[in-house]
């Protein structure tokens, strides 16, 4: 079976060494060009077509973002992992809409690191279990801030929905047959309940929030 081969480009001479001698002891890859200038880089990729290119983002004398692009459109068959020290999606987000198959942190182990090559190398897309567990407690968080429907009692659903009618408060306690002063409390705990500042926003909420109720 042919060798995976390697392009490293890391603007850090010792990374490169390391990584370097890591890959080439593993007998199913080839590191077959190095580079610490992202120039240089996308010139050894356009002369050697390596399967891999480990692209560091931060490269002189331009970003590894813009050397992916260039990468992608001389050597499209090379399949690119960004590799940063930046943990934030959006860099990896970035880093995927130029044309990247994975992505790693330089926190990432020898074994993700090779994971990584192996799965993009398939033509898979990989991000790194860093960037997944920021992504997870993102979502998480984005769950615990949306609104409760299912907090909110019968009673007041019905006056959300008189609400989106666009009824008034007194309107609604006619049509209920309760108090005015009840449908003010209602709206209080509605207001509570869905994380709403103010009448104003509960009446956004219920004009623009139609999945919901």
């Amino acid at each position: 079976m042919s060798k995976i081969t390697i392009l490293i480009a890391d603007d850090h001479k010792l990374i490169r060494e390391i990584w370097g001698y890591i890959l080439n002891n593993d007998l199913r890859f080839q590191v077959i060009g190095e580079s610490g200038d992202a120039a240089e880089a996308v010139e050894l990729a356009k002369n050697l077509h390596p399967n891999i290119v480990l692209m560091d983002i931060n490269m002189p004398p331009f970003s590894g973002l813009e050397a992916t692009q260039k990468i992608r459109k001389l050597s499209p068959a090379s399949k690119i992992i960004g590799i940063s020290m930046y943990s934030q999606p959006a860099y990896a987000k970035k880093m995927f809409q130029l044309g990247a198959l994975g992505y790693v942190t330089k926190n990432s182990s020898k074994d993700e690191m090779v994971e990584a090559i192996l799965a993009v190398s398939n033509g898979n897309k990989y991000i790194c279990a860093e960037i997944r567990n920021i992504i997870s407690e993102q979502i998480l968080d984005e769950k615990a801030n949306t609104p409760n429907i299912n907090a909110l009692t019968e009673r007041e659903m019905q006056i959300i929905n008189f609400i989106k009618q666009g009824l008034s408060s007194k309107e609604i306690a006619a049509n209920l047959d309760i108090s005015l002063k009840t449908v003010e409390v209602h709206r209080h705990n509605i207001l509570k309940k869905l994380k709403l500042k103010n009448s104003a926003s509960l009446v956004n909420f219920v004009n623009t929030a139609a999945t919901y109720i």
